[in-house]
């Protein structure tokens, strides 16, 4: 009788394992449902917080029109570049969250890891180079607004010493100190631009404390590549000049600053999330400029020289047409070197890959 009853019983669990099995099978082979304004739900992580006046602010910015939409969004602030971006990733799957916007460029490989567990999920990563089926990368030529922020800068400055506070040695930074220098350079042959690297993204204490020391140096304009309006405040200290970065700051220092390169995340979000409710997005590399308004220079302030607004207008015109390319040869670096040939221009390729200083940058690269 045991063994009837201990039969009978595998029967019926062998069948539950055989109906389980069946179940996770079409799950997994099932379509993925399309994403219309009922069920698509965004998740963004983000490096600093909404109101950082800097870098995270300007993405919000983007979260806030898809919002005016009738897209629900979510976000968690405050992530570090490190294994809690993919807790944090996860965490917005488990809210329901079927596409994902990561905004640091530190944030890529851990993106690209839970992308490929989840193929049925949008992700899309800012600032990085790593592209799967379901997985994006998105970022604006800022470079070209640096270009302009350069030529107020080499109009502005007495001292022809300008002072830059940078982030990280990778190439979306070094790009843009380039550009900034042939900005500079285009209108003040005698200016140079001296870096100096803080090895963070967001730290007000650290960047200040680095502007300070460019300050010390005599530099008399201070630019930057941080998320924070730290630098500018300290040029504000010393009654000198600065440039700000990623969303308009002239009320942090209104006797400093100048204007700013700006990003509008919002023309990528707004229209990343319309090809997915229009079932037309793909997996693609996004880097856009002046010329789609991804990328702009803000207002000049009336702290400028007469004049600025104009050579900023004019430089800006033939950057959309065309007609001025900021990378375009001769090019040489700072050992004189020719990197670029006159009559040629680099691709945007060899651009995005820059690991090189223009001639007019004081400072080094870091090896690592």
């Amino acid at each position: 009788m045991k063994k009837i009853l201990l039969l009978a019983a595998l029967t019926v669990l062998a069948g539950t394992l055989s109906l389980g099995c069946s179940k996770k099978t079409e799950a997994a082979s099932a379509a993925p449902r399309k994403l219309t304004k009922d069920n698509i739900k965004v998740g963004f992580v983000y490096i600093g917080t909404v109101n950082d006046e800097g870098y995270t602010q300007a993405h919000d910015k983007g979260r806030l029109e898809l919002e005016k939409m009738g897209v629900r969004c979510v976000y968690l602030e405050n992530v570090p570049e490190n294994a809690d971006c993919e807790k944090a990733i996860r965490d917005l799957i488990d809210e329901g969250c079927n596409v994902i916007y990561t905004t640091s460029f530190g944030f890529m490989d851990w993106t690209e890891k839970v992308a490929k567990e989840y193929p049925d999920i949008k992700f899309a990563h800012c600032s990085g180079y790593k592209r799967l089926p379901n997985m994006s990368t998105y970022f604006g030529k800022i470079y070209q607004a640096r270009y302009l922020a350069g030529i107020v800068a080499g109009l502005n400055t007495r001292e022809n010493k300008i002072g830059y506070v940078a982030a990280f040695p990778i190439p979306e930074v070094i790009r843009g100190i380039n550009a900034f220098t042939l900005g500079v350079q285009s209108v003040n042959k005698n200016a140079a631009v001296q870096v100096l690297w803080t090895n963070t993204w967001f730290d007000p204490s650290v960047e200040k404390q680095a502007a300070l020391e460019l300050l010390n140096q005599r530099c008399d304009v201070i630019a930057q590549h941080q998320d924070t309006t730290a630098p500018q405040i300290a040029a504000q200290e010393r009654n000198v000049l600065a440039i700000g970065y990623n969303v308009p700051t002239a009320n942090a220092a209104p006797r400093a600053y100048l204007t700013a390169p700006l990003f509008h995340w919002d023309k990528f979000y707004v229209n990343d999330v319309q090809k997915i409710l229009d079932g037309t997005w793909t997996s693609r590399a996004v880097w856009d400029g002046l010329d789609t308004g991804m990328v702009s220079l803000d207002n000049i302030t009336n702290l400028a020289k007469a004049g600025t607004t104009e050579a900023v207008k004019a430089a800006e015109d033939k950057i959309v047409s065309g007609a001025l390319k900021v990378f375009a040869g001769p090019l040489v670096d700072q050992t004189g070197a020719v990197k670029v040939p006159a009559g040629t221009v680099m691709t945007d390729d060899e651009v995005w890959n820059m690991g090189w200083f223009v001639q007019g940058v004081i400072g080094n690269i870091p090896s690592n």
